[in-house]
């Protein structure tokens, strides 16, 4: 535990917690004095119970000695949990904590009464978050607090509790010395939490913007936006906010968010599974009060009529996105007013016509073979289509490849007839070939001699089997990187109406692939 600590301070950590629960046997007090001498940083000591999520499962008594112990060891605060009577807590600086590890408390108010109302010095509550609502739950509790107090949300979907603590003025946030140290579930390491998120950076004024998805612990964006955010000097964070599957889910977020315009949320990257979601939550926004029902807003997400203040829907969202039927980017205004649009489109036909140096309108009449017919293939037939392209989509169900054409005036084959393909240009929308099958590819290698241009949507890895051996074909590639990065460009601009760092932006995506080689 001491090494640790002089870790932590190198680390950066402004505070370390000591939880003595973790060890075999329980410390004596010259124990504690040789762990707390001359100390680089100030300390809590903790001694968990099982019944507030800890390890400690012996006499109640005995534990609380050990804790007035670390009084008189010298620690700077000891943690005591609510339910022991305030008649056995022992004398000294105190946070008085709960923790709920099955979900947002039903009595959540009273707690946090009950809390203020004690002689804590420091008041903490910490439970699991079903959503990233209740990491907002958390942040509010941190917004009405009139004592020092730290509230947390915890698993993956809480994490924007710990990264947003200090904005709301947190006592502190929690984190690990490394990954597979937490203490709780959902707690990110120091070095994340310094450097990845910025966390000295974020203040009261900061904007927020996030990457809404299931999941999304990995994903890159929050290292793409926060470091175009710093570059830009911009006092904006961007952090991961997991949504589990299902309309109800994202629904209930968007309203947690609409009805906090204290959090400063501005903007949202939207992924799998929720881009068909997020259309319809901006649509149903954009419609004037008393228009429609919920079910109606629902089902029309088109432009015909829908308004807001007399702003026509189509001011809100771009005509191409409401054809592809989804969005990834939702921007949220300081009035509460959404907006969106689809940068996939744009961020993949941009890619395609870099490399071939033409412009979109030259697209028109080029046959294109269109491997997929998921979220991504749908963005992409849908811009091939609209600027003039004569494409074809190949797909295992076919049934669904016919659906996309049909909708698109393409035409559908199944994917064992990818080995007839005598197209101009190839995209691969699948994940076949993806990180960690990356000896898979979705067309055979005697077919792509026949192609000039091989577009593969995946970025991880940046060079797949497809790409390889397309390029031994003799065909010009386009990496899934160059998409990637032209839709989070596209996202910054739409945000901020501030050029994007393109050149860091991608460093930044190479680096961390690189990284995960």
């Amino acid at each position: 535990m001491r090494a640790a600590m002089d870790k932590a301070n190198r680390a950066g950590a402004d505070m370390v917690e000591f939880r003595l629960d973790y060890l075999a046997e329980a410390p004596d007090e010259n124990a504690l004095k040789t762990l707390l001498e001359d100390k680089p940083l100030p300390a809590i000591v903790t001694y968990r119970p099982k019944r507030q999520g800890g390890l400690f499962a012996g006499d109640e008594s005995g534990r609380l000695k050990i804790l007035a112990a670390a009084v008189r060891a010298g620690c700077d605060y000891i943690d005591v949990e609510l339910d022991v009577p305030p008649s056995n807590r022992p004398k000294g600086p105190t946070i008085i904590s709960h923790h709920d590890f099955t979900g947002l408390p039903a009595d959540l108010g009273r707690i946090v009464a009950e809390l203020n109302a004690s002689d804590a010095d420091v008041c903490k509550i910490v439970f699991a978050a079903a959503g990233p609502e209740d990491a907002l739950a958390a942040l509010e509790i941190l917004s009405n607090t009139g004592k020092p107090t730290i509230a947390l949300a915890m698993g993956e979907a809480g994490l924007a509790s710990r990264i947003l603590a200090g904005k709301f003025g947190a006592f502190g946030t929690f984190a690990s010395l490394n990954e597979g140290a937490e203490s709780a579930p959902g707690q990110l390491t120091v070095e994340q939490m310094k450097n990845l998120y910025r966390w000295e950076s974020i203040g009261a004024a900061t904007s927020v913007y996030g990457v809404i998805g299931c999941p999304v612990a990995h994903s890159m964006s929050p290292a793409i936006h926060n470091a175009a955010f710093a570059i830009e000097g911009l006092g904006a964070v961007y952090v991961p906010l997991r949504i589990e599957p299902g309309a109800e889910n994202f629904t209930r977020f968007m309203d947690a968010v609409a009805g906090a315009p204290w959090a400063d949320f501005r903007g949202f990257s939207v992924t799998i599974p929720h881009k068909e979601n997020a259309i319809a939550a901006v649509a149903r926004a954009s419609r004037p009060c008393g228009s429609q029902t919920d079910s109606q807003a629902d089902s029309q997400t088109d432009s015909q009529a829908d308004s807001r203040a007399g702003r026509p829907c189509h001011e809100y969202l771009d005509e191409l996105s409401v054809r592809i039927g989804a969005i990834n980017t939702i921007a949220i205004a300081p009035d509460g007013s959404l907006s969106g649009t689809n940068t996939d489109y744009a961020a993949a036909i941009d890619a395609l016509c870099s490399a071939m140096e033409i412009g979109r309108e030259d697209l028109g009449g080029r046959r294109v073979a269109v491997i997929g017919a998921g979220g991504v293939a749908r963005a992409i037939v849908a811009a091939l289509a609209h600027y003039g392209a004569d494409v074809t989509i190949y797909n295992r169900t076919f049934s669904r490849a016919e659906k996309l054409a049909d909708e698109f005036d393409c035409t559908a084959r199944p994917l064992d007839d990818v080995v007839k393909i005598a197209d101009d240009i190839i995209v691969n929308c699948t994940s076949i070939g993806m990180t960690p099958n990356i000896d898979a590819s979705p067309v055979p290698s005697d077919v792509l001699s026949r192609a000039r241009v091989v577009f593969d949507t995946i970025y991880n890895p940046v060079r797949t089997r497809l790409l390889r051996e397309a390029s031994d074909a003799g065909c010009l590639t386009v990496s899934g990187v160059d998409m990637f990065v032209n839709q989070a460009v596209a996202q910054f601009e739409f945000w901020t109406g501030k050029s994007a760092p393109r050149n860091l932006m991608r460093k930044v995506v190479t680096d961390r692939l690189d990284m995960r080689r």
